[in-house]
């Protein structure tokens, strides 16, 4: 994205309407991925919210527009996407998680937030975008994203996750001695279907034992058989209404 032009962006609903977001008419663009994020967070009101590579801002305004008076930060590494963000009512700094600006650093949050970028760049192609790239290209280890997220905790406090599937291991290894009380919720496409996705939550000074949980499915039926919505109704919930995950 080079252009933060209005003609260069679009207004986009979220969460039938209840949330607006100025987001890059191309590059990366915030889709189901925060939104899902945002509503497996089980904050209230008045605790704090720390968004790591927030981008426009996605994850942590759906979260606030659930749960009214939480103190809610981000963190983006693109000016641009912080502008965004920043335009879209988030507090926002500039950085990353390797560098965290000192507004942050300072600080310590009941929940951090992360949406680390899917794809190991050593393995793949870069997006000709190049904020589409820094979205979904991994060039920060996932390692860094969950240590980052862990020092910025305080007691008790929550990191969530969402990411691929197969980098489960991945993220289990990192929270090892930084995180406690693991926790994996995977988000499968349909019943019967093999998950793509899953949501992590761990806690600082946790001691539960790891958890695995039943599968989060995204649609109803067990292929596409039309061009409609097919979202099952907790998710339809999600999506339209703003609704929690309830997990």
């Amino acid at each position: 994205m080079t252009s933060t032009l209005d003609t260069d962006l679009t207004r986009d609903a979220f969460l039938g309407g209840r949330l607006h977001l100025w987001q890059p008419r191309s590059g990366y663009r915030a889709g189901v991925d925060p939104v899902l994020l945002a509503a497996s967070v089980p904050a209230q009101s008045g605790e704090s919210v720390l968004d790591l590579g927030c981008g426009v801002g996605a994850a942590a305004l759906c979260l606030g527009a659930r749960v009214p008076g939480l103190d809610l930060m981000g963190v983006e590494q693109q000016a641009e996407y912080a502008a965004l963000a920043a335009r879209n009512g988030l507090p926002v700094a500039v950085g990353t998680v390797t560098d965290l600006p000192d507004e942050v650093r300072c600080r310590s949050f009941d929940h951090v937030l992360a949406n680390p970028p899917f794809f190991d760049r050593k393995s793949g192609r870069e997006a000709s975008d190049a904020g589409r790239e820094v979205a979904r290209g991994l060039n920060t280890p996932l390692s860094d994203w969950i240590k980052a997220g862990a020092k910025r905790l305080r007691h008790k406090g929550y990191l969530h996750v969402i990411h691929r599937a197969e980098r489960v291991p991945d993220l289990l290894a990192a929270a090892q001695g930084r995180l406690g009380s693991p926790e994996i919720w995977p988000i499968s496409p349909r019943v019967g279907r093999a998950a793509e996705l899953v949501i992590f939550r761990a806690r600082k000074d946790g001691r539960a034992n790891f958890r695995l949980h039943a599968p989060i499915i995204l649609h109803e039926g067990a292929q596409h058989l039309r061009d409609a919505d097919s979202y099952a109704p907790v998710i339809r919930a999600v999506l339209r209404e703003g609704a929690a995950l309830g997990i």
